[in-house]
């Protein structure tokens, strides 16, 4: 019997931003210390933040990197654990709301060094006693504000980290859609994919359930009509791209991902793809492979709005070209002579297990041949 479970206390409207003073006085009281970690120091400028600071003691951090790195995370921990504070908000894409929720987890004991940190990771064994934070997206992708994990890459290693806490979940999250006004199109467009993944990649997955399938499909349903419609009408479809990443976020907070996640972190690792563009491409292929064990796959299709795994392939090229980026692999750069090491280095733990189709080095490197 499967359940499905998601704690977050979750506004969705345009506008709502604006609640955050009052989500924000339910954790701390008048005069503690809040952490503000933003993307860029404008986003200081908006109404919601700029008031903080005549009720709470406000250190704001900007961390502008796409990737959050172990070494950034262990420096930023020193940093700030003796600001020991009674909230965070974390105003961003995922990477933000990432570590934001890595420093609620950890801020509160001290850390060795990388190694201790990456002890933690791998026990997932973390203290009680999480710091509450608050999630305001402003990318409609990666849907961190309604799960309890954070990825972290650690570039020493050539490895990817999963910070997952269960006592991590945010207590609130903050769906603004008009938080993505002016996000460049390359950015909507992968991020956007990216929840698309999420949504697919839940749906067929070892861990799904009715609750988390039946958002999956919603979600499919609002983002790729959302993300044809992108380059022409970005302020149209822009409270839809929130609404489907958010589903797609509480869809995959209980069954995680799947293939197409797993042979995608190495592209990015590796060779720099974006990881939204990484894992687009990788979605025609791998429902072709998961097909026939995929329970429910007309539904799946129809919330695609495609007959065939080669038709979603096709819509998923198309939606890159019209942001102006590459669609296959080699056009990213990726050469192949790298796809047999690519391809082993896919099979990633947690993610290629719970994928609905066994995967081995074989099998994933007929996907990348065919995304090359």
């Amino acid at each position: 019997m499967s359940t499905y479970y998601n704690p977050v206390r979750v506004t969705l409207a345009p506008g709502c931003a604006g609640a955050l003073p009052e989500r924000l006085g339910k954790l701390a009281v008048e005069d503690s210390r809040v952490l503000l970690v933003v993307r860029d120091a404008a986003l200081l400028d908006m109404p919601a933040l700029a008031g903080l600071a005549d009720r709470w003691d406000v250190h704001s951090l900007v961390y502008a990197e796409s990737l959050p790195t172990l070494s950034q995370l262990l420096a930023l921990h020193n940093q700030l654990q003796p600001f020991a504070p009674r909230a965070i908000v974390g105003v961003g894409g995922g990477s933000v709301l990432d570590v934001a929720k890595s420093l609620a987890s950890l801020l509160h004991q001290p850390l060795g060094g990388l190694d201790a940190l990456r002890a933690i990771l791998h026990s997932r064994e973390f203290p009680a006693g999480a710091i509450p934070w608050i999630g305001l997206p402003t990318t409609a992708g990666t849907g961190s504000e309604v799960t309890c994990w954070a990825t972290l890459w650690d570039p020493d290693q050539g490895a990817k980290w999963s910070l997952e806490n269960p006592r991590n979940y945010a207590y609130a999250a903050l769906v603004d859609a008009e938080l993505l006004a002016g996000i460049p199109l390359g950015l909507a467009t992968t991020t956007g994919l990216d929840a698309a993944a999420h949504a697919i990649e839940s749906y067929w997955a070892r861990a799904a359930n009715p609750i988390s399938s039946a958002l999956a499909l919603r979600a499919l349903s609002l983002l790729f009509p959302s993300l044809e419609r992108l380059p022409d009408k970005p302020a149209a479809v822009h409270p839809a791209l929130a609404e489907g990443s958010l589903l797609a976020g509480l869809a995959f907070s209980n069954t995680r991902t799947t293939g197409c996640h797993s042979i995608s972190y190495p592209l990015t690792m590796r060779h720099g793809l974006p990881h939204g563009a990484a894992v687009a491409m990788l979605l025609g292929p791998v429902l072709a492979l998961n097909y026939p064990a995929t329970m429910g796959r007309e539904a799946l299709l129809d919330a695609l709005g495609v007959s065939s795994p080669q038709e979603l392939t096709a819509r998923v090229r198309q939606i890159l070209r019209g942001a102006g980026l590459p669609d296959t692999l080699s056009g990213w750069g990726v050469p192949a002579a790298a796809l047999p090491d690519l391809a082993q280095a896919g099979i990633t733990p947690g993610r290629a297990d719970n994928n609905p189709v066994e995967l081995n080095p074989a099998r994933v490197l007929a996907l990348l041949q065919e995304t090359f």
